[in-house]
């Protein structure tokens, strides 16, 4: 069996009109370059050639995978856990506001090392967290005695047992795409409320920075979302996106990783102009921030 997947077709709409758009290197880990296609149809762009799911795990392990490791290392790391506490609060406000309930059963897909999970079970949620990487595990239970299940049990959820389900960067990292919403679809309760948060490529970073953008961390990221393929994915799901919310910090934060990546340096004060001219542009369309966290209910 081979260990990379060619898409023949478009893994979110099935459409055939494919084309390939640009090359983006993996800074991060293997050094190695990616192809990234493009969908005429839904607008999806997507990482060519990509390990299958067994074969990802390597691209992963690096201290400076932040979401796994917490670690504290290197300047860009640090502002990210300073902004992060702020954040933390601002998606636990964002959730009982969005889902019109002060607590409830919530489950997050994609936990890491539980940061957030935890301040929602601090806030008196019942909490779910479902993570994939061991160390990443161990961590949530070293720092906030939580311990996360692995994803396999995604699958043996019971129905319509959820309130809210939050995925923040996680639906651009996995490979049974429709798999997972159509799950999602099936443990959500009536009148629940699903997050998804992602990185968008039609965002002003993503255009200034093109291959160097930061946010498509290929191959981690098997899918690059526009606001018009999310919209399609997830109605194919029986879901309808009901408001689009702007990740205001995620410009500045891919912004200097971006100008990292492209000079070979930190050059904080260009970075800085990025992220705000990229914030200024999505000031009034909020869909086209830099990470945008999509608010779907199922479609009535």
């Amino acid at each position: 069996m081979s260990e990379k997947i060619t898409y023949t077709s478009c893994p979110a709409c099935k459409s055939g009109d494919i084309f390939p758009v640009l090359k983006a290197k993996d800074y991060t880990v293997s050094k190695e370059t990616f192809d990234i296609w493009e969908c005429k149809s839904c607008t999806l762009r997507f990482t060519q050639e990509v390990p299958v799911a067994e074969a990802i795990g390597k691209y992963y392990q690096s201290e400076a995978y932040v979401s796994h490791s917490d670690t504290k290392k290197g300047l860009i790391n640090r502002l990210y856990h300073l902004v992060r506490s702020y954040t933390l609060q601002s998606k636990r406000k964002l959730v009982s506001r969005l889902s019109g309930i002060r607590s409830g059963n919530l489950l997050d897909v994609g936990a890491g090392t539980g940061a957030f999970a935890a301040t929602m079970q601090q806030a008196g949620w019942q909490v779910t967290g479902l993570e994939p990487d061991d160390t990443a595990r161990n961590n949530a239970l070293r720092q906030h005695g939580l311990a996360l299940q692995s994803l396999d049990n995604l699958y043996q959820l019971p129905a319509q047992q959820f309130d809210v389900i939050t995925m923040w960067h996680v639906l651009e990292h996995v490979h049974d795409l429709h798999g997972y919403l159509s799950t999602y679809r099936n443990v959500i309760k009536p009148g629940g409320t699903l997050l998804i948060a992602v990185p968008n490529y039609t965002s002003r970073d993503a255009q200034e920075y093109g291959e160097y953008w930061a946010a498509y961390d290929v191959p981690r990221h098997l899918y690059h979302f526009s606001p018009k393929s999310m919209g399609m994915l997830l109605e194919q799901h029986g879901f309808e996106v009901t408001k689009h919310q702007p990740m205001w910090f995620d410009s500045f934060y891919v912004s200097m990783l971006s100008e990292q990546y492209r000079s070979g340096k930190q050059r904080l004060l260009p970075a800085f102009f990025s992220g705000w001219h990229s914030n200024r542009k999505a000031s009034a369309h909020p869909e086209k921030c830099s990470s945008v966290i999509y608010i779907a209910r199922i479609k009535k």
